[in-house]
């Protein structure tokens, strides 16, 4: 007895050694609570309610209300679904939507046209080319051709230019959506890492100008996010691509490629904003489905939150054209 009382110290300084790993291996384990999922309906919902209210206020003002003409040319399914989200938006809100439906074989002449008609209309408050536009068009001379207070889209090359020097312009309604879904839901971007999939002039590069931009304005409006900003593209090396989006704690995917970006490559507790809408064919089905970039079901597992495709940003590019719309509006009122 006395020998075995003799090896005590022995043993208690070795259990205390292996305690914490001892500890570790034995105590029971619980799968990892699954990333909040961003919803992109209710934020857009949101935005409606508080854009009725303005709505409301800008019809005693102007006597009338905010105006936003659409133009679509051809029969393209998707482009009439895009107009008719639109117009049934701005119906709820209580702006006015005029649709000009052109056949797909009129001339870029009769398009600019139209759209000077429309410039130069004092009871329009915002104009929208839909694009994408027949092959037999230019897309930048078309969407130049919007004068830049009524261009809600944000495509003219004056609102692309004073947006990137923090003045007061048009933004592109898809990255101001993504923004608005990052502040909405307090996603920390101050010094983060954040990484965006895509370089579009339209999507890709506004969304990683608002992400990395100075958040101190004295403007009065929002500021950038003041996090450390990557983008990568189609020529990224794809053991790059997966360096970088390991170092993510923000997550911008908007490149058009479903299945691009899986679980394995991100980090725990990134937020993933799913720009990408991709139609696929459901192999369980065999019928057509809307997925993005990202492979959702390996992704929601890993990610600290995360969009769904659809419901993510797609409602919020609406939104945020209302919101343009109603600027428009507002701006016109200075004139």
């Amino acid at each position: 007895m006395s020998s075995i009382l003799s090896y005590l110290p022995f043993l208690s300084s070795y259990a205390i050694l292996f305690y914490p790993i001892l500890s570790y291996l034995t105590y029971p384990s619980y799968p990892r609570q699954a990333a909040v999922l961003i919803d992109g309906k209710k934020i857009a919902a949101d935005i409606h309610r508080e854009l009725a209210g303005e709505v409301r206020g800008l019809v005693g003002d102007m006597g009338r209300a905010p105006h936003l003409a659409l133009v679509r040319l051809g029969n393209d399914p998707a482009s009439g679904s895009y107009v008719r989200n639109k117009t049934k938006a701005a119906d709820k809100i209580g702006i006015q939507s005029t649709i000009h439906h052109l056949p797909e074989d009129t001339s870029q002449a009769a398009l600019l046209s139209l759209v000077h008609q429309l410039n130069t209309d004092d009871g329009v408050d915002g104009v929208l080319v839909q694009l994408p536009l027949p092959e037999h068009m230019e897309e930048k001379v078309v969407c130049n051709s919007v004068t830049p207070r009524k261009d809600v889209d944000g495509f003219h090359v004056i609102n692309v230019g004073r947006f990137c020097v923090d003045m007061h312009s048009m933004a592109p309604c898809t990255p101001m959506g993504v923004m608005e879904l990052i502040r909405r839901y307090g996603i920390e971007t101050f010094g983060k890492s954040a990484v965006v999939c895509g370089r579009s002039k339209n999507v890709g590069m506004p969304i990683a100008m608002l992400l990395h931009g100075d958040g101190v304005r004295t403007d009065g409006e929002n500021g950038g996010f003041d996090a450390t900003t990557t983008i990568c593209h189609r020529y990224t090396p794809p053991e790059q691509l997966r360096r970088f989006v390991a170092s993510a704690d923000i997550l911008v995917t908007a490149a058009g490629l479903p299945g691009l970006i899986t679980g394995d490559m991100v980090k725990p507790g990134c937020a993933i904003i799913d720009v990408g809408i991709n139609r696929i064919t459901d192999p369980s089905t065999g019928k057509p489905k809307l997925v993005g970039d990202c492979d959702f079901a390996s992704c929601v597992e890993k990610a600290g939150y995360i969009t769904p495709v659809p419901g993510g940003v797609g409602p919020m590019t609406v939104a945020m054209l209302m919101r343009n719309t109603i600027l428009a509006a507002k701006r016109s009122i200075k004139y």
